[in-house]
């Protein structure tokens, strides 16, 4: 993406920002050895500017079980969002799907289920026959959504990652890493409705039916950890007990992530204790709300000629606890090949976040509209009108 505007904005912030290097983030580490000690890896990062606070072998390549399904659900969303599926849509279970085994919602060959409730089934149940059916749903077979799963683990930049289902179900070069569950989990987040599916702790399927099915999470934390809605469980005779969690407080939201613990009591100690460690040590300042207008721009062959520049998603500046003020700036960067038509929320840029001129992180910037290509008319019309004014 060719730079055209760069615009810089001063920004007087609280505390001292956090160097967002993964070097930091192992220095931290040093200092709190007792952090998921009892893990084979552990990471923790906050979820908008996606800094590591905390680092255990978070790249080591590792069984994710049931956390598989955080790409899962991560597909599915973007399905949703790109109008490729409703949640309205009516899925007809294949005889494949239905023979899975391991957690299921125990689906039968020729059953209709609403997208939405095989959602459940996965979120809250991990249902491996709700995955399977939704990846046919959406791929056609299985086989080809797990080739879409390994192609977006590719665009989210995830070294230590390769997907062979997406169940979890234990496999030959089916492995992730906390690290890279962390930023699928973090990709996943962008979607916000996906957290009503993961917080629920209990609900059902085929209510008032004979073959009604009682769905209780298997995240306990969401009941007994305050702030956590999310996000996936996980656990074979390999992988052992994984968990991939998420909690917000105020503004701030962090994803905590513990693989191999070798009870689901110590998997949950050890990922509260992330979570605390996050809570404690650090907070967030706002820069930007989502949908901000940080700038707006004039385009004359668009159709409205100005349109504003909005940010995708929160802005946020995170800093340690206890530390001295900085300035932070921060700096917009816009394409400069525009071709119309743009449909509302496509990526036009990004917004930089500097402390001291050095890139913390980017986030997207987006259109708040759609844009569409003038007219010919409309075109002449503003040609007229431009030179009437420089006539003046």
């Amino acid at each position: 993406m060719k730079r055209l505007i760069v615009l810089m904005i001063g920004l007087l912030i609280g505390t001292t920002f956090f160097n967002y290097s993964t070097v930091l983030a192992n220095e931290e580490n040093k200092e709190k050895t007792s952090l998921a000690e009892d893990a084979l890896s552990g990471v923790l990062i906050e979820q908008n500017t996606g800094t590591i606070l905390f680092d255990k072998d978070a790249h080591e390549q590792l069984p994710p079980a049931s956390m598989t399904k955080i790409m899962t659900l991560l597909l599915i969303m973007e399905a949703l969002e790109n109008d490729k599926i409703s949640k309205e849509d009516i899925v007809v279970v294949s005889e494949y799907a239905a023979s899975m085994g391991g957690s299921q919602v125990f689906l039968e060959a020729g059953e209709e289920m609403s997208v939405n409730d095989l959602i459940k089934g996965i979120a809250i149940a991990s249902g491996n026959d709700a995955s399977v059916a939704m990846a046919e749903t959406i791929a056609g077979t299985e086989e080809e959504f797990v080739s879409k799963m390994n192609k977006k683990a590719e665009e989210l930049g995830l070294k230590d990652t390769h997907f062979e289902n997406t169940t979890g179900l234990p496999a030959d070069n089916h492995y992730s890493s906390a690290y890279d569950m962390a930023v699928m989990t973090r990709a996943l987040l962008q979607y916000e409705d996906i957290t009503n599916y993961t917080s629920i702790y209990e609900d059902y399927l085929r209510q008032g039916e004979e073959n009604e099915f009682w769905l209780v999470n298997t995240n306990k934390l969401i009941r007994s950890y305050p702030g956590a809605d999310g996000m996936k469980t996980g656990y074979t005779n390999e992988a052992k007990y994984c968990l991939t969690a998420t909690a917000k407080r105020d503004d701030m939201r962090v994803i905590a992530v513990v693989m191999g613990a070798e009870t689901p009591k110590e998997r949950n100690k050890m990922v509260s204790g992330l979570l605390d460690y996050g809570f404690q040590s650090y907070h967030t300042k706002q820069l930007f709300v989502k949908e901000e207008t940080v700038m707006e721009l004039n385009q004359i062959k668009a159709k409205p000629q100005s349109f504003d520049i909005v940010t995708k998603q929160d802005v946020h500046s995170l800093h340690k606890k206890g530390e001295e003020e900085p300035s932070v700036t921060t700096e917009i960067s816009i394409q400069d090949d525009w071709k119309f038509p743009i449909k509302k929320g496509t990526v036009v840029g990004e917004l930089i976040v500097k402390e001291n001129d050095k890139p913390l992180y980017t986030t997207p910037l987006i259109v708040k509209e759609d844009i569409t290509q003038a007219s010919i008319p409309e075109l002449t019309k503003r040609t007229l009108q431009k030179m009437v004014k420089a006539a003046d």
